[in-house]
C-alpha cells in the first residue's frame, strides 16, 4: 500500500514574557480598543535575549515528540519554517537538531513567511512518502519581535513570537475507528511574486547588509488574503474529494480575526468550527498554524478521526492549504 504521512504528535512553545495591549499602549501610540477592534488581538509573547527561533523550536519539538511517544533519535527529517532564523547560516533546523541531540538526520529551513508551515508540511509529506525518512519534525518558529519597527503602530501591534511543531510518521495503513484513512489527504501551494512590496522586510544580506524592519500595506494584504485563502481552501477540499460540510475544524493562519471571519463566511464555514488563537498569541507568522493546532488538540477540540483543514497566506505573496485526518 502507498505510504501516507500521519500526524503523531504536536507541541508548542512561547517566550516567558507576555505583553497585553495595555502594556503595549504604554510604549506605543495605540490603545487596547484600537487593537482589538481592528485585529482581535489582546496579548502576544515577546522573546527575551536568551530565547531564539531555534530554542523555541527545540522546546516545541520536545513536546511534540513526547506526545507522539517518540525519542529524538527516531527523527530522520527536520523541516523548519521561519523568516527569522538565528543566523543567515547554518540553518536553524540544524541548530534544533543539535539541541535535541540528533546525530544524523536531514535538516533544513523553509522560507515562505506566514505560509511557511504549509510549505514545510508539504515538503515533509513528499519526502516521507518518497522513503527519505520514516519520522519527520515539521516546525514553524519565529521571533518577529526582532524585525518589528516599534515606532510603526500599524504593524508592531500585530505580531508575536512563538513556535509550533508536528511529528509526522510514514504509515502504510493507518485508519480511524470508522475505517477512514488517517494522515495528510491533500495539499495545495501557491506564490505570486508581483505582490512582494505589499508585505516585506526592508533589508537583507545581499541588498542592504542589514536585517531590516517589517513593512506592510495592510488594506491590500487583507483584500488579497480573503480571496486567496477562500480559493485555496476550495481547491484543497476538491483535491481531497471533500466539501465544507465534511470539515470538522479549520485551523487558519492567525493573522487577523477579521480575515479569518471573512474567509469562513465566504466559504459558508461554521465560525464555531474555526480555531481562533490570534487573541492570545497575535500573528506568529510560520508558527501560527502549528501553534493553534497544538492548542486545539490539547484542549480536546480536535480529536482523533477529525478532518482538519490548515490554511495560511504570507509575504511574497505565498498561500496554501492542507487537509489531514487526525
Amino acid at each position: 500500500m502507498p505510504l501516507r504521512s500521519v500526524l503523531a504528535g504536536v507541541g508548542s512553545a512561547l517566550p516567558q514574557r507576555r505583553v497585553d495591549n495595555a502594556e503595549l499602549a504604554a510604549e506605543v501610540d495605540t490603545s487596547d480598543g484600537w487593537i482589538v477592534e481592528r485585529t482581535g488581538i489582546r496579548t502576544r509573547y515577546i522573546a527575551g535575549k536568551d530565547e531564539t527561533t531555534a530554542s523555541l523550536a527545540a522546546e516545541a519539538s520536545r513536546r511534540a515528540l513526547e506526545q507522539a511517544g517518540l525519542e529524538p533519535a527516531d527523527v530522520g527529517l527536520i523541516v523548519l519554517a521561519t523568516a527569522t532564523p538565528d543566523q543567515t547560516f547554518p540553518s536553524s533546523a540544524t541548530k534544533v537538531q543539535h539541541l535535541l541531540g540528533i546525530k544524523d538526520a536531514i535538516a533544513f529551513d523553509v522560507h515562505a513567511v506566514c505560509t511557511g508551515f504549509l510549505y514545510a508540511l508539504t515538503v515533509a509529506d513528499s519526502m516521507l512518502r518518497g522513503g527519505n525518512a520514516r519520522t519527520a519534525l515539521v516546525i514553524g518558529s519565529e521571533t518577529f519581535s526582532r524585525i518589528l519597527d516599534w515606532e510603526d503602530r500599524t504593524t508592531c501591534v500585530l505580531f508575536g513570537d512563538g513556535a509550533g511543531a508536528a511529528v509526522l510518521r510514514a504509515e502504510e495503513d493507518s485508519r480511524t475507528d470508522s475505517g477512514k484513512e488517517r494522515g495528510i489527504l491533500a495539499t495545495r501551494l501557491h506564490a505570486d511574486g508581483q505582490w512582494g512590496d505589499m508585505l516585506y522586510v526592508d533589508g537583507g544580506p545581499s541588498t542592504t547588509g542589514t536585517v531590516g524592519k517589517l513593512r506592510m500595506k495592510g488594506r491590500e494584504v487583507f483584500r488579497h488574503a480573503v480571496v486567496n485563502l477562500a480559493d485555496v481552501l476550495g481547491e484543497v477540499l476538491e483535491a481531497a474529494s471533500l466539501t465544507p460540510a465534511d470539515v470538522d475544524w479549520v485551523v487558519p493562519h492567525q493573522a487577523n480575526a477579521r480575515i479569518i471571519d471573512a474567509t469562513a463566511r465566504k466559504l459558508g464555514l461554521d465560525p464555531a468550527r474555526v480555531v481562533l488563537t490570534v487573541d492570545q498569541h497575535a500573528n506568529t507568522s510560520a508558527a501560527s498554524v502549528p501553534l493553534a493546532l497544538d492548542v486545539a488538540i490539547r484542549d480536546g477540540r480536535v480529536k482523533t478521526g477529525d478532518t482538519v483543514v490548515l490554511e495560511a497566506m504570507g509575504g511574497g505573496f505565498t498561500w496554501g492549504a492542507a487537509v489531514l485526518r487526525v
